[in-house]
């Protein structure tokens, strides 16, 4: 997992690695943008962990839209936007943002797969983990969970004097 902002155009808004990190740790959720149909493209937003290393989970249904493109195309990107800020008066918006070029597998481990849930309950529900070991053994079989190996990825922001 390469952080590198290199092809970031606006290089004056680089997000330092470690304000990226944190994005992606406490990101709330992301874009998961696929090769759609006929070369079209399709983006959804979805809730996500990072497992702190370089891969990202998603939990999902085990068919569907996003489950057939992945079968014809697992080159995704993912991108995170933390907060934002919109300065009517100076027709600009603050951010931070993290985008991340990544191969998608949706056949994971047993193992693998419990630990996901385990992150993402962690993560989402933080006061519920019994409830939600619970929950897993419940719907275990019918959910789906795509593992994000996270290639390259890089950050940008923008904050205004006034920040």
């Amino acid at each position: 997992m390469q952080y590198t902002n290199k092809d970031v155009r606006r290089q004056n808004r680089l997000l330092n690695k470690e304000a990226a990190v944190t994005l992606l740790d406490t990101g709330e959720y992301g874009v998961l943008s696929l090769q759609g149909e006929e070369g079209g493209a399709y983006g959804l937003p979805i809730s996500y962990v990072w497992d702190g290393e370089q891969s990202i989970y998603l939990h999902c249904a085990l068919e569907g839209r996003k489950i057939r493109l992945l079968h014809k195309c697992n080159q995704v990107s993912f991108c995170v936007v933390g907060k934002t800020n919109v300065i009517p008066n100076q027709f600009t918006t603050e951010y931070q943002s993290v985008i991340l070029d990544c191969e998608a597998s949706i056949k994971i481990e047993t193992d693998e797969k419990v630990k996901a849930l385990k992150l993402l309950i962690k993560k989402y529900s933080p006061n519920d983990i019994e409830l939600g070991d619970e929950y897993i053994k419940k719907s275990f079989e019918h959910t789906g969970v795509i593992k994000l190996s996270v290639k390259d990825w890089s950050g940008k922001s923008k904050a205004t004097k006034n920040s």
